[in-house]
């Protein structure tokens, strides 16, 4: 069985490693008629794309991304959507085959699971992989213009000062080493009535698409974490439901946390190449591109199950 897919309704398939010749995403279920270019996408992919900042990955990307399919004279046919973006700045030469394994890397456990692995920057479980996330990310926008999404770095290195990130990032990368980060996505306009109970839960499957980002070890969503802390009386208020409650979308912003772990690929450790001392800088992009494929495949699902003008 092969587990590279997500989504119902509007699922995307993505395909490709760091350093194979290209990566890229397929997009099934988009409805037909919707205006997309190359254009529209490229503009989320260079919010992500590495080498952008001194703060950054070295490794030099345009992430330029093509259509291949699904597209008719400018509007989405209903058919898949495949979308190539091309390495460019691979480097393979950087990780021989044989290498041990590196701490803190899945190259342990993908061998575990297949019998082998692709060394080459991590293949497959390389954050390179969160391109094509972003560029299916940019369709799923498409299904829901009702819904603005809104991402950003709300923490580095346990330090909440914005002005002072950029120099605790350089520290630490001077010193061999790399930051954690918290990236805050908050979704407006999501009507109530979206999302399922039980099996389904709107939460749940956001909670999942978030966890799924490389490097994300946590979630939260509204309170989180600080609601175990309170009194009951105390908590049951809508802010601390962040925008869902019993899995369906109450029509209040949906608010919620991805914490980053600090990159595992520094010189502390042993490992060369060119990597983010924060990748959660790059982050912000990937959490809003899952949370709008998942909001995306809800409002299909609601629309499927309950008609249009069922949201109240």
């Amino acid at each position: 069985m092969s587990l590279n897919s997500f989504g119902r309704m509007l699922r995307f398939t993505t395909w490709g490693e760091s350093h194979g010749p290209a990566i890229g995403a397929v997009v099934d279920g988009c409805p037909p008629g919707l205006a997309l270019s190359e254009a529209d996408i490229q503009l989320w992919l260079d919010r992500r794309r590495p080498g952008a900042s001194a703060l950054t990955s070295a490794r030099n990307e345009p992430d330029r991304v093509r259509i291949l399919s699904g597209l008719f004279e400018g509007l989405t046919t209903g058919t898949p959507i495949s979308l190539l973006i091309g390495n460019v700045d691979a480097r393979p030469g950087d990780y021989p085959a044989g290498a041990p394994h590196r701490p803190g890397h899945a190259d342990f456990a993908y061998e575990a699971k297949y019998g082998l692995r692709d060394p080459r920057g991590g293949g497959r479980a390389s954050a390179r992989e969160t391109a094509a996330r972003v560029a299916a990310g940019a369709v799923a926008r498409l299904v829901i213009p009702e819904v603005a999404l809104a991402a950003r770095v709300v923490e580095v290195g346990g330090n909440y000062v914005e002005k002072d990130w950029p120099g605790l990032i350089e520290a630490a990368r001077d010193a061999g080493s790399s930051l954690g980060a918290i990236v805050e996505c908050v979704a407006t306009g999501v009507p109530a009535g979206w999302g399922a109970p039980v099996y389904a839960k709107l939460d749940a499957e956001l909670a999942s698409a978030i966890m799924s980002i490389n490097a994300v070890k946590g979630v939260e969503i509204g309170a989180g974490f600080a609601a175990a802390r309170q009194r009951g009386e105390n908590n049951a208020i809508p802010d601390h439901a962040g925008g869902i409650t019993g899995g369906i979308a109450t029509g209040a912003p949906i608010v919620l946390r991805a914490a980053f772990k600090p990159t595992s690929s520094i010189a502390a450790l042993g490992v060369s190449g060119r990597h983010d001392p924060c990748v959660g800088l790059r982050g912000a992009a990937v959490v809003e591109a899952m949370v709008a494929l998942v909001l995306a495949d809800h409002k299909l699902l609601h629309r499927a199950q309950c008609g249009e003008g069922r949201e109240i």
